[in-house]
C-alpha cells in the first residue's frame, strides 16, 4: 500500500546516502535506479523490499545513529578533504567508520572548537541545517578588548552581514581580562551563516581571539574532553526531531 512507502530522496538521507537536497540532486542527474530501473522524479515513493542503486552501488538501509563530538581546533568538518588535511572523521574509532557512514551535521570552522553533532541520518541533517527553523547555538566567545554594553547591545540588535541583519541574538558578558584586555561573553544565536560569530564580533570592533561551541539544540559536550565523542541519548534526538 501507498501508506506504507516513503519518498525515495528521504529513504537514501535517512540511509546516510548524503543530505535530504544531495540526494535529491542525484535523483535528477540520472545516477538512481529502482528496481534497476533509472529515476528521475523526486516524487517517487519506494518500500521496503525495492531495491536502490546510486552510483551503481546497492543501498543498503542502515540504522540511524548520532554522536555528538567536542571538535578541537585544527581540524576541518568534511568528511573528506582533497588536500590530505585533518577532518573531523579521523577523530572517529575505525571500526565504527566501517560499520556507518557517519558525516557532519552543518559545520565548525577550522579554528573554532566544541559541540559538533556526526549522524548517518541525512533527514536529521536536513531539518537542522536546511529548514527555516530556528536552531539555537551557544558559543564561548573570547574577544579582543575590554567589550562595552553598547557593543553587547549592537550584537543583540543585529548585524548588517552582506546587506542582511542577523535575527537577535543573546549576549552575556562572563567576565574582562584588563591586564590582557580581552572580554569572554556568551553569544546565543539562532541561524548558520559562514562565519557568522566572528564577522558579527569583528564588525563591531571586537576580533575573536578563542570561539567554542558549547550548545547546538540544547545538545551540550557533557564532560566530554577535546576531541572525544559520544551517543547522542535518546532524549537528545527527540528533542533534536522536535526542533
Amino acid at each position: 500500500m501507498d501508506d506504507n512507502k516513503e519518498r525515495l530522496q528521504k529513504v537514501m538521507a535517512a540511509s546516510g546516502v548524503a543530505s535530504r537536497r544531495k540526494c535529491e540532486d542525484l535523483i535528477q542527474q540520472g545516477r538512481v535506479f529502482v528496481n534497476g530501473i533509472q529515476v528521475t522524479e523526486l516524487g517517487t515513493k519506494i518500500g521496503r523490499k525495492d531495491q536502490v542503486e546510486v552510483d551503481g552501488k546497492i543501498l543498503t538501509r542502515e540504522n540511524p545513529v548520532y554522536f555528538v563530538m567536542y571538535k578541537p581546533t585544527g581540524y576541518l568538518t568534511a568528511v573528506s578533504d582533497p588536500l590530505n588535511r585533518r577532518t573531523v572523521m579521523d577523530l572517529l574509532a575505525q571500526d565504527l567508520k566501517k560499520k556507518v557512514r557517519l558525516f557532519p551535521i552543518g559545520r565548525l570552522d577550522y579554528d573554532t572548537s566544541g559541540v559538533l553533532l556526526l549522524t548517518n541520518d541525512g533527514e536529521l541533517s536536513y531539518r537542522l541545517t536546511r529548514s527555516a527553523k530556528e536552531i539555537e547555538k551557544k558559543y564561548q566567545v573570547r574577544v579582543e578588548g575590554l567589550i562595552d554594553q553598547k557593543a553587547v547591545n549592537q550584537l543583540m540588535k543585529g548585524i548588517e552581514l552582506d546587506g542582511i541583519l542577523t535575527k537577535r541574538a543573546q549576549v552575556e558578558i562572563l567576565s574582562l581580562d584588563k591586564k590582557n584586555r580581552s572580554s569572554l561573553i556568551m553569544l546565543t544565536i539562532t541561524e548558520g551563516r559562514n562565519r557568522q560569530v566572528r564577522r558579527m564580533c569583528e564588525a563591531i570592533g571586537y576580533p575573536v581571539k578563542k570561539l567554542k561551541r558549547i550548545s547546538f539544540g540544547g545538545v551540550t559536550l557533557d564532560g566530554l574532553s577535546v576531541g572525544e565523542y559520544r551517543p547522542l541519548k535518546p532524549h537528545e534526538v527527540k528533542v533534536l526531531y522536535s526542533l
